[in-house]
């Protein structure tokens, strides 16, 4: 089965897996998906990831970071921009999620990063997610 928007695909897995506590998930492999998950792995929302291909269809394995107390790294994820409705924002108008608690994953024509790090730049872009 193709999936038609990788992103959504994604956070819906680590969403999932995270309610139900699994110590790994395996995402679809694309470009796209490496760099969200790199920014992630650099925020310390995800432990590790890696390329697998053990499976029929190349996959990476996400470990998911969980704490001593048996609490989670991300608490939530919501998706903002989709495919039928794209959201834009100029550089002074990228949003802070719960007041800085949480981080906007913002695609900009640099590449894939935080909504912070877009500030930094003064870039602005697509804003694709939100994770706290």
């Amino acid at each position: 089965m193709t999936v038609q928007d990788q992103i959504s695909d994604m956070i819906t897995r680590i969403r999932n897996s995270v309610l139900v506590k699994h110590s790994t998930v395996a995402v679809n492999k694309s470009k796209v998906n490496n760099k969200i998950l790199e920014v992630l792995s650099n925020e310390g929302f995800i432990s590790e990831f890696e390329e697998d291909i053990s499976e029929k269809t190349p996959n990476y394995s996400i470990k998911l970071k969980y704490y001593d107390d048996g609490s989670s790294a991300i608490t939530g994820l919501k998706r903002v921009s989709k495919p039928g409705l794209k959201i834009y924002v100029k550089k002074d108008e990228i949003p802070s999620y719960f007041s800085g608690m949480g981080v906007a994953i913002v695609s900009t024509s640099k590449g894939i990063m935080t909504g912070l790090e877009a500030k930094k730049l003064s870039l602005g872009g697509e804003v694709l997610f939100y994770i706290w």
